[in-house]
């Protein structure tokens, strides 16, 4: 009897050991899957929350930090893209004033071997716009244009004046007056606007080129700056082209010297836009006696 009592106790403590263990792996499976839930859910939680944090707080940042979109015209009112228009248009090199008939003497000096390559043609070209009749033309163009705007008679009068009395040589003269006739002439035609003929008739005389894009100009309510930085871009292009030939030089080196002479372009601009008549001058006497050199030079491809 006692060893069968003794057997049913363990038969009896094994299986209670098991249900116990059963029991106990149960409640920790349980707890374990309770908190690999808990874990997933504080995860997807937290990473909608930031999901959300940014996609809100991204087009804050955008609005903030990014510059507000330009206007699709570029920002520029009807005016301004008008007056643009007829700028590049009046001084491109399409436009049908003969300028490239013109080199200004640069056929003489490249017969008399002053230029002969590209850097020379770039000093000489930058002697002639900063010291010479580049700065010269560049005055007379910003004092007509205010004259004009000013309706100033006698101003503009004075101005048309000395202007056709100041280019030194014969050829020069015929260069610019007759540049100066065709630029009006085909202004008035293509581009007439009221008061503009008043103006012309207050000049008094021959109207030279810088002159006559001045009043152009100003009856069209160009503004002077742009008009001035045009001009001189033009008037700079017009001899490189004319060297060019010349010389010769190709397209690249022709490029190369106008990007080289960008700061004169805009130094020049700034200064004539300051000047007055009584600043006026010039020191490019090579560069004139060019020009009357050129009236009796044997062989010649341009007029002046």
């Amino acid at each position: 009897m006692p060893r069968m009592i003794t057997a049913t106790t363990i038969m009896i403590t094994v299986i209670i050991t098991m249900m116990i263990t059963r029991t106990i792996t149960t409640v920790i499976t349980i707890i374990t899957v309770i908190t690999i839930t808990t874990v997933i859910t504080i995860i997807i939680t937290t990473s909608i929350a930031t999901t959300i944090t940014t996609t809100t707080i991204t087009p804050m940042l955008m609005t903030t930090n990014e510059p507000a979109l330009v206007d699709a015209s570029g920002g520029m009112t009807a005016e301004e893209a008008a007056a643009l228009y007829r700028l590049m248009t009046w001084l491109s090199p399409s436009f049908p004033v003969g300028a490239f008939s013109y080199s200004s003497g640069i056929e003489w000096a490249v017969e008399a071997g002053d230029i002969t390559d590209a850097a020379s043609l770039r000093d000489w070209l930058a002697a002639m716009l900063v010291d010479g009749s580049g700065f010269c033309d560049a005055v007379f163009l910003a004092q007509a244009h205010r004259a004009a705007a000013a309706r100033d008679d006698e101003k503009l009068r004075e101005t048309a004046e000395l202007a056709a009395a100041f280019v030194p040589s014969r050829e020069r003269q015929l260069e610019t007056t007759t540049q100066g006739r065709a630029f009006i002439d085909i202004a008035r035609s293509a581009w007439a606007c009221d008061g503009l003929d008043a103006t012309v008739a207050a000049c008094g005389g021959a109207i030279v080129y810088p002159v006559a894009v001045g009043i152009v100009g100003a009856a069209h309510a160009v503004p002077l700056p742009p008009a001035m930085h045009a001009f001189l871009h033009a008037l700079v292009s017009n001899w490189i082209s004319a060297g060019a030939r010349l010389v010769p030089l190709g397209q690249t080196d022709s490029q190369r010297i106008l990007a080289g002479l960008e700061a004169d372009v805009v130094a020049t601009a700034k200064r004539a836009l300051a000047a007055s008549l009584d600043d006026l001058g010039s020191a490019t006497f090579r560069a004139d006696l060019a020009s009357l050199r050129h009236e009796t030079q044997y062989t010649r491809l341009f007029r002046s």
